[in-house]
Protein backbone atom coordinates (compact mmCIF):
# COMPACT_ATOMS: atom_id res chain seq x y z
CA UNK A 1 0.00 0.00 0.00
CA UNK A 2 2.99 2.20 1.00
CA UNK A 3 4.31 1.59 -2.35
CA UNK A 4 1.16 2.03 -3.94
CA UNK A 5 0.49 5.33 -2.08
CA UNK A 6 3.73 6.45 -3.23
CA UNK A 7 3.60 5.79 -6.74
CA UNK A 8 0.19 7.59 -6.75
CA UNK A 9 1.96 10.87 -5.11
CA UNK A 10 5.19 10.53 -7.82
CA UNK A 11 2.26 10.68 -10.57
CA UNK A 12 0.02 13.35 -9.46
CA UNK A 13 3.20 15.44 -8.98
CA UNK A 14 4.35 14.06 -12.16
CA UNK A 15 0.88 15.58 -13.67
CA UNK A 16 1.31 18.75 -12.14
CA UNK A 17 4.51 19.34 -13.42
CA UNK A 18 3.41 18.35 -16.81
CA UNK A 19 0.45 20.51 -16.43
CA UNK A 20 2.35 23.82 -15.60
CA UNK A 21 2.78 26.36 -18.35
CA UNK A 22 6.29 27.09 -19.51
CA UNK A 23 7.84 31.07 -19.09
CA UNK A 24 6.78 33.10 -21.80
CA UNK A 25 9.70 34.27 -23.91
CA UNK A 26 9.82 38.28 -23.14
CA UNK A 27 11.33 41.26 -25.15
CA UNK A 28 11.11 44.49 -23.88
CA UNK A 29 12.39 47.74 -25.11
CA UNK A 30 12.54 51.22 -22.85
CA UNK A 31 14.63 53.17 -20.31
CA UNK A 32 15.78 52.40 -17.05
CA UNK A 33 13.97 53.92 -13.86
CA UNK A 34 16.16 52.31 -11.65
CA UNK A 35 18.33 49.61 -10.62
CA UNK A 36 19.63 47.30 -7.63
CA UNK A 37 21.43 44.45 -7.79
CA UNK A 38 18.60 41.97 -8.24
CA UNK A 39 15.79 43.96 -9.49
CA UNK A 40 15.16 46.42 -12.69
CA UNK A 41 12.55 49.11 -12.85
CA UNK A 42 11.69 50.23 -16.40
CA UNK A 43 9.25 52.64 -18.69
CA UNK A 44 8.56 50.93 -21.77
CA UNK A 45 8.44 52.80 -25.74
CA UNK A 46 4.39 52.75 -24.89
CA UNK A 47 4.79 54.53 -21.12
CA UNK A 48 4.26 51.39 -19.47
CA UNK A 49 6.02 50.31 -16.70
CA UNK A 50 7.12 46.54 -15.89
CA UNK A 51 9.71 45.24 -13.27
CA UNK A 52 12.26 42.40 -13.52
CA UNK A 53 14.69 40.79 -11.69
CA UNK A 54 18.37 39.92 -12.22
CA UNK A 55 20.19 37.19 -12.44
CA UNK A 56 24.02 37.37 -10.67
CA UNK A 57 25.22 35.78 -14.17
CA UNK A 58 22.96 38.50 -16.15
CA UNK A 59 24.89 39.30 -19.62
CA UNK A 60 24.73 42.59 -21.07
CA UNK A 61 26.02 43.54 -24.28
CA UNK A 62 26.84 46.94 -25.80
CA UNK A 63 25.45 47.59 -29.30
CA UNK A 64 27.07 49.31 -32.04
CA UNK A 65 27.08 50.70 -35.45
CA UNK A 66 29.36 49.29 -38.06
CA UNK A 67 29.50 49.58 -42.07
CA UNK A 68 28.25 47.33 -44.19
CA UNK A 69 31.23 46.29 -45.59
CA UNK A 70 32.46 45.12 -42.66
CA UNK A 71 30.23 42.23 -43.40
CA UNK A 72 32.06 39.03 -45.75
CA UNK A 73 30.91 35.71 -46.91
CA UNK A 74 30.60 33.48 -44.35
CA UNK A 75 29.66 36.10 -41.79
CA UNK A 76 26.54 34.68 -39.41
CA UNK A 77 24.49 37.72 -39.43
CA UNK A 78 20.34 37.98 -38.32
CA UNK A 79 18.51 40.64 -40.80
CA UNK A 80 15.17 42.07 -40.02
CA UNK A 81 13.42 42.92 -42.88
CA UNK A 82 9.50 43.88 -44.10
CA UNK A 83 8.58 41.63 -46.47
CA UNK A 84 7.02 43.50 -49.24
CA UNK A 85 4.18 43.08 -51.35
CA UNK A 86 5.61 41.08 -54.00
CA UNK A 87 6.99 38.89 -50.97
CA UNK A 88 11.44 40.19 -51.59
CA UNK A 89 12.28 40.49 -47.92
CA UNK A 90 13.62 44.45 -47.83
CA UNK A 91 16.20 44.63 -44.53
CA UNK A 92 15.57 47.02 -41.92
CA UNK A 93 18.42 46.20 -39.88
CA UNK A 94 21.74 43.51 -40.05
CA UNK A 95 23.24 42.48 -36.54
CA UNK A 96 26.38 41.07 -37.16
CA UNK A 97 27.34 38.66 -34.90
CA UNK A 98 30.60 37.74 -32.91
CA UNK A 99 32.16 34.21 -34.18
CA UNK A 100 31.31 33.03 -30.05
CA UNK A 101 27.35 33.91 -31.13
CA UNK A 102 27.74 31.39 -34.23
CA UNK A 103 24.22 29.59 -34.51
CA UNK A 104 22.27 32.02 -32.37
CA UNK A 105 18.30 31.78 -33.27
CA UNK A 106 19.41 30.24 -36.91
CA UNK A 107 16.62 29.99 -38.90
CA UNK A 108 13.52 32.45 -40.43
CA UNK A 109 10.69 33.58 -38.76
CA UNK A 110 8.26 36.25 -38.17
CA UNK A 111 9.75 38.73 -36.04
CA UNK A 112 7.99 41.36 -33.50
CA UNK A 113 8.34 44.73 -35.39
CA UNK A 114 4.88 44.50 -37.32
CA UNK A 115 2.82 42.68 -40.02
CA UNK A 116 4.90 41.04 -42.51
CA UNK A 117 8.02 41.72 -40.62
CA UNK A 118 10.81 38.28 -40.73
CA UNK A 119 14.24 37.60 -38.56
CA UNK A 120 16.78 35.60 -40.81
CA UNK A 121 19.52 34.38 -38.36
CA UNK A 122 22.16 32.28 -40.50
CA UNK A 123 25.26 32.58 -42.49
CA UNK A 124 26.37 34.96 -45.68
CA UNK A 125 26.93 32.34 -48.59
CA UNK A 126 27.32 35.60 -51.09
CA UNK A 127 27.39 39.58 -51.22
CA UNK A 128 26.00 40.64 -54.92
CA UNK A 129 24.89 44.64 -55.80
CA UNK A 130 21.29 44.50 -57.51
CA UNK A 131 17.63 44.10 -56.86
CA UNK A 132 15.49 41.76 -55.85
CA UNK A 133 12.32 41.46 -57.92
CA UNK A 134 11.35 45.07 -58.78
CA UNK A 135 12.50 46.25 -55.62
CA UNK A 136 16.46 47.86 -55.05
CA UNK A 137 18.04 50.71 -57.30
CA UNK A 138 20.92 48.18 -58.83
CA UNK A 139 23.18 49.42 -56.64
CA UNK A 140 22.32 47.78 -53.44
CA UNK A 141 23.55 44.80 -51.83
CA UNK A 142 21.89 41.64 -52.02
CA UNK A 143 22.49 38.89 -49.13
CA UNK A 144 21.93 35.30 -49.73
CA UNK A 145 21.59 34.28 -45.77
CA UNK A 146 21.94 30.78 -45.37
CA UNK A 147 20.67 28.56 -42.31
CA UNK A 148 19.47 24.77 -42.03
CA UNK A 149 17.14 23.61 -44.32
CA UNK A 150 16.79 27.08 -46.05
CA UNK A 151 18.04 30.62 -47.87
CA UNK A 152 16.56 33.47 -48.52
CA UNK A 153 18.05 36.47 -50.87
CA UNK A 154 17.39 39.96 -49.34
CA UNK A 155 17.96 43.09 -49.84
CA UNK A 156 19.91 45.54 -47.96
CA UNK A 157 19.35 49.18 -48.97
CA UNK A 158 21.67 52.10 -47.64
CA UNK A 159 19.08 53.29 -44.90
CA UNK A 160 19.05 49.84 -43.23
CA UNK A 161 21.40 49.47 -39.94
CA UNK A 162 24.13 47.66 -39.44
CA UNK A 163 25.01 46.48 -36.24
CA UNK A 164 27.13 44.39 -34.11
CA UNK A 165 27.91 43.99 -30.31
CA UNK A 166 30.79 43.31 -27.80
CA UNK A 167 30.56 41.92 -23.98
CA UNK A 168 29.92 44.67 -21.66
CA UNK A 169 30.19 45.67 -18.02
CA UNK A 170 26.68 45.85 -15.82
CA UNK A 171 27.71 49.12 -14.87
CA UNK A 172 26.48 50.34 -17.93
CA UNK A 173 23.34 49.61 -16.41
CA UNK A 174 21.95 53.14 -14.97
CA UNK A 175 19.01 55.24 -14.56
CA UNK A 176 18.23 56.54 -18.07
CA UNK A 177 20.01 54.32 -19.99
CA UNK A 178 17.71 52.99 -23.11
CA UNK A 179 17.73 49.30 -23.34
CA UNK A 180 16.77 45.90 -25.04
CA UNK A 181 15.30 43.32 -22.05
CA UNK A 182 15.23 39.66 -23.38
CA UNK A 183 13.77 37.24 -20.23
CA UNK A 184 11.13 34.97 -19.25
CA UNK A 185 7.63 35.82 -17.83
CA UNK A 186 6.16 33.31 -15.33
CA UNK A 187 2.24 32.21 -14.88
CA UNK A 188 1.74 34.48 -12.15
CA UNK A 189 3.45 37.38 -14.39
CA UNK A 190 6.70 38.07 -12.59
CA UNK A 191 9.53 39.12 -15.50
CA UNK A 192 13.24 37.26 -15.05
CA UNK A 193 15.99 38.80 -17.26
CA UNK A 194 18.17 36.82 -18.91
CA UNK A 195 20.39 39.16 -20.76
CA UNK A 196 20.26 42.90 -21.89
CA UNK A 197 21.29 44.84 -24.97
CA UNK A 198 22.57 48.67 -24.25
CA UNK A 199 23.25 51.19 -26.89
CA UNK A 200 26.35 53.21 -27.67
CA UNK A 201 25.72 56.22 -27.89
CA UNK A 202 22.42 55.72 -27.52
CA UNK A 203 22.20 53.23 -31.17
CA UNK A 204 20.02 50.37 -30.67
CA UNK A 205 18.20 47.69 -32.77
CA UNK A 206 14.40 48.60 -33.66
CA UNK A 207 12.30 45.81 -31.83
Amino acid sequence: MLLALTGGLSLQAGLATAQAPAPQRVRLRGRIDSIAADKLDMTLRDGGKASATLPANLRVTEMMPVKLSDIREDSYIGVAAMSQPDGVLRAMQVVVFPASSRGVGEGHYPWVMGEGSTMTNGTVGSMTNGTVGRVGSGQDVVLTVRYKDGEQRILVPEDASILTFTPASRDMLAPGTEIILNGTRAADGSIAAASINVGKDGVLPPS
